[in-house]
C-alpha cells in the first residue's frame, strides 16, 4: 500500500534520476524529511523548474 505523501512524481524521480548528488543527498533523508521534498516537488510544474529543484538539493549535501 502506498502514502500519497511518499508516492514520488515521475519528473522528480527523472530529475533525480540524472543528478547523482542530489540521488545521494535524498538519500540521507528520514522518511519525514524525504516526505517534505516530494511534497515540495508537487507544485513544479515545468521539467526547468524540476531540474532547477534536484540541482539546488544536490547542493545541499550533508
Amino acid at each position: 500500500m502506498s502514502d500519497k505523501n511518499t508516492d514520488i512524481p515521475a519528473g522528480f524521480k527523472a530529475a533525480l534520476g540524472s543528478n547523482l548528488k542530489a540521488m545521494k543527498y535524498f538519500s540521507t533523508l528520514s522518511q519525514n524529511e524525504r516526505a517534505a521534498v516530494i511534497n515540495e516537488t508537487r507544485s513544479i510544474s515545468s521539467k526547468q523548474e524540476m531540474q532547477q529543484f534536484v540541482s539546488a538539493l544536490g547542493n545541499r549535501i550533508r
